[in-house]
C-alpha cells in the first residue's frame, strides 16, 4: 500500500491497542517521523487523513489529540440526568463496572507491557498515599490504568467514554464507605490484591478480585439503604467537575521519570 496509507494504518493500530489513549496528545510530526522512519510530509498526510475521519482532533495552539471514538454522554444527555433522578442508576453502573473491569483486569494481567506495569504501579502508589476520605480521583485513575493495560480497544474506548459516570460511582463509594473503617480496610485490601495479581500475571485471580471488589462496593451501599440510611450520591455538577488524575497523567509522570 502507499506509504502514507501504511503510516495511517499503523497510527490507527496504535490508537486501537491503547498505545495512544482517548484524549491523549499525539506526538509531534518530528517525533512521529523519527519513530516511524518516514518524512514529516508523510506524517502530515497521515494525520490529515485521521483528522478527516474524526479519529484525531486538532486543537488550535495545542496540537492533535486522540478523539473519543465511542461517543460519550455529555452532562445534559439523558443518562447523566437519569443518574441524578433515579437512585437505581448508581447500582446499574456498578453492575456494568463489575463485568467490564473484571474482563479488563484479566486481559491486563495477560497483556500488560513493562511500561503498563510501571504506570499501574505509579497509580497504585498515588492511591495508597491519598487521603482515603477524598481519594476518588486516585481510585479512578488506578482502575483506568488497568483498563488501558488490557489493550482491548473496545474496553478502553467504551470505559473512557463513560468516565464521568464511572467517576460518579467511585465518588459515591468514597463518600459512603471510606468513612467506615472496616469497609475502608476491605476496599484497600481489594486494591492491593488486584495490583499484585495484575503485576504477577495472574489473569483469573485478577478478574475474580476486580469483580469481587466492585460487587462488594455495590452490596455495601445497598445494605446502607436497607438499614434506612441515605446513600450519598454525587450530583451531576459535582461529579463532572471533578478532574481525576488520569492514567494518561500517570503515563506522563512515568515518561518524565524515565
Amino acid at each position: 500500500m502507499p506509504i502514507a496509507q501504511e503510516i495511517t494504518y499503523r497510527l490507527e493500530r496504535l490508537i486501537l491497542d491503547g498505545g495512544l489513549a482517548p484524549g491523549q496528545k499525539i506526538p509531534s510530526e518530528r517525533q512521529l517521523a523519527t519513530r516511524l522512519d518516514v518524512s514529516r510530509s508523510i506524517i502530515r498526510e497521515a494525520l490529515h487523513e485521521l483528522q478527516g475521519r474524526g479519529i484525531i482532533e486538532t486543537r488550535h495552539g495545542k496540537g492533535s489529540f486522540v478523539s473519543q471514538i465511542v461517543p460519550g454522554p455529555e452532562d445534559e444527555r439523558p443518562l447523566m440526568q437519569m443518574f441524578s433522578g433515579h437512585p437505581r442508576t448508581l447500582y446499574d453502573l456498578l453492575e456494568v463496572r463489575e463485568q467490564l473491569e473484571g474482563q479488563a483486569a484479566q486481559l491486563a494481567a495477560e497483556r500488560a507491557t513493562r511500561s503498563d506495569l510501571h504506570r499501574i504501579t505509579k497509580a497504585f502508589e498515588r492511591l495508597e498515599a491519598a487521603d482515603p476520605l477524598s481519594n476518588a480521583p486516585a481510585d479512578h485513575a488506578f482502575h483506568q490504568a488497568i483498563v488501558e493495560a488490557s489493550h482491548n480497544p473496545v474496553l478502553v474506548h467504551i470505559l473512557s467514554s463513560l468516565k464521568n459516570l464511572m467517576l460518579l460511582t467511585v465518588q459515591a463509594s468514597v463518600a459512603n464507605l471510606n468513612p467506615k473503617e472496616d469497609l475502608r480496610s476491605q476496599i484497600g485490601k481489594h486494591h492491593r490484591q488486584l495490583y499484585h495479581a495484575v503485576l504477577r500475571g495472574q489473569a483469573r485471580a485478577a478478574q475474580r478480585i476486580a469483580m469481587a471488589h466492585v460487587r462488594y462496593v455495590r452490596e455495601a451501599m445497598q445494605r446502607i439503604e436497607q438499614q434506612g440510611d441515605e446513600v450519598i450520591r454525587m450530583g451531576v455538577s459535582q461529579g463532572t467537575s471533578a478532574k481525576p488524575a488520569t492514567a494518561g497523567e500517570c503515563r506522563k509522570d512515568v515518561a518524565n521519570q524515565e
